[in-house]
């Protein structure tokens, strides 16, 4: 089984037939055959997960899931955070604070500065976070906005 792809490597364990658990060899086969049949029935059930979410997802926002990097599980955590909290949403500046994305003041005498909110959703945070960095991977427009702002000296940050 050397060599096999994870995915063929659990459908060939999944098919031994190691006979009675008698032997240390017969055990371990007769393990590996519960552990991929396991692995296969959680993976349907994962996948039937995620096309529920999807189909929720469309049946409410379906302009959500076509913006680029907003997966399933992405859109669901937005959604669930603004679901919750309906009454916090009265702009984007309260939704950027429910998500964690917002700055707070920090001034004190003549220094002013800020810091990040710690308050808010922490899976509402997450959401945005997880659809930048894909934009920032993948998106031919936020990869030419990241090197239009290296070249001009600041930081990826």
């Amino acid at each position: 089984m050397t060599g096999l792809s994870n995915p063929r490597l659990v459908r060939r364990c999944a098919d031994l037939d190691p006979g009675q658990p008698d032997t240390p060899a017969t055990a371990a086969a007769y393990t590996l055959r519960l552990l991929a049949r396991r692995i296969i029935e959680l993976t349907r059930e994962a996948d039937d997960l995620n096309q529920q979410i999807t189909n929720a997802i469309n049946a409410h926002t379906p302009a959500l899931r076509q913006r680029y990097g907003v997966g399933p599980d992405t859109a669901a955590a937005l959604l669930l955070a603004a679901g919750d909290n309906p009454h916090r949403l009265t702009s984007e500046a309260s939704f950027a604070a429910l998500c964690r994305a917002s700055s707070i003041e920090m001034s004190s005498g003549k220094t002013q500065r800020r810091r990040l909110n710690r308050g808010g959703d922490r899976q509402a945070n997450s959401a945005p976070y997880t659809i930048v960095i894909a934009r920032l991977r993948w998106e031919p427009r936020a990869r030419a906005y990241i090197d239009r702002r290296t070249r001009e000296g600041k930081t990826r940050r």
